[in-house]
């Protein structure tokens, strides 16, 4: 028989109890691919652990994390989203971050800094493009998980297939811990497989899920769930060498020694425990909760930090506890009024009210002024903040995403974000000439904020250009110039960021004479300037020998080279993976000097790429999801849209068909995609590779 059972307070499943127990903190984040459930998975998260007394939906636009104008109006999460509860004792800070592709740098700035994840998958879907994306970064970064299949009771829900997709798509160790009874509408509830118990949800619609049944398994059920539990104690068992030697001498393991191994297994990225349940029906979200504490990492167990010594490449660690050296890392600022507030996570020490810091990349100190606990968009004051934990600082000046702070005396530089290059541009410019400046100024607000948002000035046309990861990025950005900071605005065509590179190398001399009375001006250079895929930006390479050059003029030609590549020659268009190596040249004892030798390598760089460049344009790796009878439709439209087919898989009930497309053929493509699939198709894209546009091509699209 069924008992009802309600689960408050500490799980018998907690290892640590001590109060102030480093191991009873997680920073965990919420990441999956748009639409999968994420920001209703934490609203859920909120509600149960006591933050909210109101669950907000994010149809409705009443979410608590989706607290932003364009977030609300469109459903969908755009910047990340911390906030602080607390669950069996234990204290998690969540944060929960947008799935579209557009928004990928909000996704990669809190993997960064997070101890584990929870993965959300749609039910039917299984493993979707962004969702692999975001995957990726998970694993770039070291970063433990756990799957939560959602959506359970959707049309065309589906288990097995979706643990599948983790499998094959993810090439991950996904290991079910609990069996779902049904799905559709008949999901009931599901087998804990590690306490061999059946749990019922009920009516949700008073409690949100906080209580349930708990029975026995039932007989029907037994078969399938002592298999799935015969794989979980094998996973487990792979933990430890210990657990391992037991596993193998056939004796049982404890429900304990299951969740150590489990554990062991998860945070040595070894498997992926998988759970099951509807977030938007309160079925199954505390269950989440009690999988993140009992298998995802506690920040003291996530390793030493490793970092690097100030300007040298000697490597150094610090201990992720509070009586070591002071240090941290920005991981997101959004800009206000009184001050940016800058999210950051301390890995080592305390960080105390009113302490100095050093910023490493800048060489300057930040006073830390006012230090706050985030929820959604409410705050509380504290006095510090101990090592592990996340937090904000309200009031730096100088320090940016991914700058470091450290104690003066003991400086390290944390391992650095990477972000991905923007793929898009349109021309800004304000409807008022009086309100220049200030857009301005909200430009450079903006670009503090999201280090994939850049702008700049057209030289050639007086242009302000904004560039960005995609149309929707663009979109909303200048919805936010508009709205929040009431700056109104004409934006130009979307335009494809195009790049460019240097066709063949050159050897070549510049000569810098100039003769007109008194002194004069004298530099000649020899350089060899090429195009070299392994350089990241500008490479300059001092080969002189014999003091051809004098090495007090060597700097100033690096200047000039530099300085041409990043103008972008007559075009304006950015220059990629450029070497210049200077082998020779000759000086004059009177005429010589730090200007002419700059101007020689100015000429030197318009000299080389004179009919000597090739035009780069973005190609994107595109997903496109339809039932099977537009499929033709689909792979039609793409090849028109010079697409190159990669190849088309089963996803359920509908076919995923992937290519490589260029960005410049897919502007309104989700106009044209709603129109050829009858509205049922979905796609997802994002940044592949730079590659040469096709000669017949380029002319053509530079004329656009």
């Amino acid at each position: 028989m069924s008992t009802t059972v309600e689960k408050k307070d500490v799980s018998p499943r907690v290892f640590a109890a001590k109060k102030n127990d480093p191991l009873l903190k997680r920073n965990i984040g919420i990441m999956a691919h748009i639409d999968a459930g994420k920001t209703t998975v934490t609203e859920r998260i909120l509600f149960l652990t006591g933050l909210v007394h109101k669950m907000g939906e994010v149809h409705d636009g009443g979410a608590t994390m989706d607290y932003l104008e364009e977030e609300q109006k469109r459903g969908i999460t755009i910047q990340s989203a911390a906030t602080t509860c607390s669950w069996n004792n234990h204290v998690i800070n969540i944060i929960d971050t947008p799935g579209h592709v557009d928004f990928t740098v909000e996704v990669e700035r809190s993997l960064r800094v997070l101890d584990g994840a929870v993965a959300v998958f749609d039910g039917k879907q299984g493993v979707e493009a962004q969702s692999e994306t975001v995957w990726r970064q998970a694993d770039r970064y070291g970063v433990p998980r756990i799957c939560f299949i959602n959506k359970m009771d959707k049309i065309g829900a589906n288990f097995e297939f979706s643990v599948g997709t983790i499998r094959d798509r993810l090439g991950a160790n996904p290991i079910p811990i609990q069996l779902p009874i049904g799905a559709e509408k008949d999901f009931v509830g599901f087998v804990d497989l590690i306490r061999m118990k059946y749990i019922e949800f009920i009516d949700p619609s008073n409690d949100a899920g906080k209580t349930y049944l708990e029975g026995p398994v039932p007989e029907e059920h037994m078969d399938a769930a002592l298999e799935a539990r015969g794989k979980m104690i094998e996973a487990a068992a792979e933990g430890s060498d210990e657990l391992m030697n037991k596993f193998f001498e056939g004796e049982e393991l404890t429900e304990e020694e299951i969740i150590k191994g489990l554990r062991l297994s998860c945070i040595a990225m070894k498997c992926v425990p998988v759970l099951a349940g509807s977030a938007l029906k309160d079925k199954g979200v505390r269950f989440v909760l009690d999988a993140a504490i009992d298998f995802l990492p506690a920040p003291i167990e996530a390793g030493d930090i490793k970092g690097t010594l100030p300007y040298k490449e000697e490597q150094i660690t610090r201990k992720p506890v509070t009586d070591e050296h002071v240090s941290l890392m920005a991981f997101k600022t959004i800009a206000e009024p009184t001050g940016d507030m800058t999210f950051i996570r301390v890995y080592s020490g305390v960080l105390e009210k009113g302490a100095k810091l050093l910023n490493p990349r800048t060489g300057k100190t930040e006073r830390i002024g006012r230090l706050v606990r985030v929820h959604a968009n409410k705050r509380e004051a504290v006095e510090s903040v101990p090592a592990g934990d996340i937090a904000a600082v309200i009031g730096l000046k100088n320090t940016v995403t991914g700058d470091t702070l450290c104690d003066e005396d003991n400086p390290i530089v944390l391992m650095k974000m990477t972000f991905p290059e923007s793929v898009i541009s349109m021309s800004l410019e304000p409807e008022s000439a009086g309100d220049r400046d200030k857009l301005s100024e909200i430009i450079g607000r903006m670009m503090r904020e999201d280090p994939t948002f850049k702008a700049f000035t057209n030289e050639a046309t007086g242009d302000l250009i904004i560039s960005g990861m995609g149309e929707l990025h663009l979109e909303i950005m200048v919805g936010r110039i508009i709205k929040d900071h009431k700056c109104n605005v004409r934006t130009g065509r979307p335009k494809v960021a195009f790049k460019q590179r240097i066709k063949k190398q050159v050897d070549l001399e510049a000569r810098h004479v100039r003769q007109s009375g008194g002194s004069g001006q004298y530099a000649v250079i020899n350089v060899v300037i090429e195009y070299d895929e392994s350089v990241n930006g500008f490479e300059f390479v001092d080969g002189v020998k014999g003091g051809s050059v004098p090495r007090e003029y060597i700097p100033s030609v690096e200047a000039g080279l530099r300085e041409s590549f990043l103008t972008g020659g007559n075009t304006g268009i950015p220059f990629v993976s450029t070497k210049a190596r200077l082998y020779d040249g000759k000086s004059h004892d009177v005429d010589s000097s730090e200007m002419a030798f700059r101007a020689a390598a100015n000429l030197a760089f318009r000299q080389s790429i004179e009919d000597n460049t090739v035009l780069l344009e973005p190609i994107m790796k595109v997903e496109v999801s339809v039932p099977e009878e537009f499929v033709g439709s689909v792979v039609g439209d793409l090849n028109s849209r010079r697409g190159e087919i990669a190849e088309i898989e089963n996803q359920g009930d509908m076919r995923l068909v992937k290519a490589i497309v260029p960005i410049a053929e897919m502007f309104a493509y989700s106009s044209a995609l709603r129109g050829s699939t009858q509205g049922r198709g979905q796609f997802s894209m994002e940044l592949a590779m730079y590659r040469d546009v096709p000669a017949g091509i380029a002319a053509k699209l530079m004329a656009n």
